[in-house]
């Protein structure tokens, strides 16, 4: 495989090469979302089965900071349009300031995350033998069944956090490379391609905040 300059030899032109880069982002977001599915089928059908378990086990979670860190991703994500359009443009500064903004914002996400964690385990929410659940008054089947609920919280919220670490490595390889001058008006590609990935996993939060933190929040 040979290249030239940004072009790499199997296509004829940047457009082209461009376009199939597109392709193959989308055709990766569609399994990412054929996996997510599966977790959120998993958790449809045992909220169903569950509902009042589900309602309590969900008022454990502190809603407000459910709704900080979705306003952050808000945020994130025009941030990252924004870097986007300044790749287009050729505007390098500006470029690189959203890219640092859509770090940082990434950053705060994960340390709102980590907080909450750290609170589930201090008040041994975390599934296995040290759980505690205070409004099973003894009830081993309220029991088992919140603690179905914190395994799919822990597995979706866990997993969604992974992906925006890989989001943020991404990132900080687009900063390093933008720094260098490398992309332009004619090249921009891994920036577009970055986004669609960074926008999917804000996508995905937006799904999770309400069933997880909102969907029982008054029953």
């Amino acid at each position: 495989m040979e290249r030239s300059g940004e072009l790499f030899g199997q296509f004829q032109n940047l457009d082209q090469q461009r376009e199939a880069a597109s392709l193959g982002m989308w055709v990766f977001l569609v399994t990412e979302v054929m996996f997510f599915g599966g977790l959120f089928l998993a958790y449809a059908i045992n909220r169903f089965t569950y509902p009042a378990v589900f309602a309590m086990a969900s008022r454990q979670l502190d809603v407000h900071l459910g709704a900080l860190n979705t306003c952050v991703l808000i945020v994130s994500s025009f941030t990252m349009a924004m870097a986007v359009r300044s790749s287009q443009t050729g505007k390098k500064k500006q470029l690189i300031v959203f890219l640092i903004l859509t770090l940082l914002l990434g950053g705060v996400f994960l340390g709102i995350k980590y907080a909450e964690y750290a609170a589930k385990f201090h008040h041994h929410l975390v599934p296995g033998r040290a759980f505690r659940f205070p409004e099973a008054n003894g009830d081993v089947g309220i029991v088992a069944h919140a603690q179905l609920y914190f395994s799919l919280y822990f597995g979706l919220t866990g997993l969604h956090a992974l992906h925006m670490i890989v989001g943020a490595g991404l990132l900080i390889w687009l900063l390093t490379q933008a720094l260098r001058g490398r992309f332009t008006p004619a090249y921009n590609t891994p920036v577009e391609i970055c986004g669609l990935y960074w926008h999917f996993v804000d996508i995905i939060w937006i799904f999770l905040f309400p069933l997880l933190y909102l969907i029982d929040l008054h029953r």
